[in-house]
């Protein structure tokens, strides 16, 4: 198996997911979710922040709106929940501004609301191009 970014972490969260999709199946709503994988991340030691608040800064000024990710793990990964019969382009946006907002490298999209869990890696290519450029 090929090195991926976060490799260890990712496994361990999806495995947390995977409990979680098992055990409740599709239908329920987002927050159900959120609370069922807290558990789950609780019980197997993952350092997680829920619902945290990321500020959105405007030419240096922070912005009244704050964007909340349902998750952050191990201070590195935005883990956003969806519920739906299927993902769209504004689900994918929404992590992507997570990242931005963050600085952060991968952002994990889930969505419960199918019969199979469905996980998406979303990578701050934004970053990651600067950091080409400037190096």
């Amino acid at each position: 198996m090929d090195n991926f970014l976060y490799q260890e972490e990712t496994y361990n969260l999806r495995g947390c997911m995977i409990n979680v999709h098992k055990e409740l199946g599709c239908g329920f709503f987002e927050k159900v979710y959120q609370e069922a994988l807290e558990l789950e991340f609780k019980a197997h030691g993952i350092p997680y922040k829920r619902e945290q608040k990321l500020p959105i800064y405007y030419k240096g000024e922070p912005l009244h709106l704050d964007y909340i990710a349902d998750f952050i793990c191990y201070d590195k990964i935005v883990i956003e929940l969806k519920a739906v019969t299927e993902l769209t382009d504004i689900h994918f946006a929404q992590v992507l501004n997570y990242l931005k907002a963050t600085k952060m490298d991968l952002g994990l999209l889930v969505n419960f609301g199918e019969n199979s869990l469905h996980v998406e890696r979303i990578f701050n290519y934004r970053k990651n191009q600067k950091n080409q450029k400037n190096p």
